[in-house]
């Protein structure tokens, strides 16, 4: 999976440890410091699901090939066959149809493989959900096991103290689930159809004077 997909899609979450509302002056900030991408690229499950999600991308890949290498060839072919006609010549039947089906080919393809780009993204952006799901409580619970109120994501952070770093700690807790995360996303919910707007009845118009 691709590392800087994590890191992006961790820096928009904020994992700030809750305290609850309270009337007295709130009390001075005990921060605890986590790499959130470290645990997200390294965690025993995490890069099952990467390794599947890399599977995936390759798999895309070697179709990608599959697709266009004939149809860089037919390209070619059509294209050397049009600069062989004469000068103001026109395609004839048979080569018109083959432009035809090599454009129809070619959409055809394209269409393919866009639904699969789109795709495998889902499925990265499902791991990364999970991921965070998993995480994000395990960093308040040795936030609190800490005596800290509030947890700072590394990558927000210009300057750490080692002792402030738990990152370990909820690396080991992530490591002692054994659960796998899913790497095939559910699909997409399916679109409304546009509705027909209803027909209008028919009145009767006013009659001229």
């Amino acid at each position: 999976m691709n590392r800087y997909l994590i890191s992006s899609a961790l820096a928009a979450l904020a994992i700030a440890m809750p305290v609850a509302a309270q009337a007295q002056q709130i009390p001075p900030a005990v921060v605890v410091v986590v790499d959130r991408d470290r645990i997200a690229s390294t965690c025993t499950q995490c890069v099952v699901a990467s390794n599947q999600l890399n599977a995936q991308a390759q798999a895309y890949q070697a179709r990608e090939t599959q697709l266009a290498t004939p149809l860089r060839a037919e390209g070619a072919a059509i294209q050397a066959a049009i600069s062989a006609l004469p000068q103001g010549g026109q395609p004839d039947a048979a080569l018109q149809q083959r432009i035809q089906t090599f454009q129809t080919n070619s959409q055809a393809a394209d269409r393919e493989l866009t639904v699969a780009q789109q795709t495998i993204r889902r499925n990265q952006q499902h791991l990364v959900n999970q991921i965070i799901e998993r995480m994000n409580p395990l960093i308040q619970q040795v936030t609190r096991e800490r005596g800290a109120n509030l947890a700072l994501d590394q990558a927000s952070t210009l300057a750490i103290n080692p002792a402030i770093d738990v990152t370990a700690a909820v690396l080991a807790l992530m490591n002692q689930n054994a659960a796998a995360f899913q790497t095939v996303a559910p699909p997409p919910p399916a679109q409304p159809a546009a509705q027909q707007p209803a027909p209008q009845p028919n009145r009767p118009r006013p009659q001229g004077r």
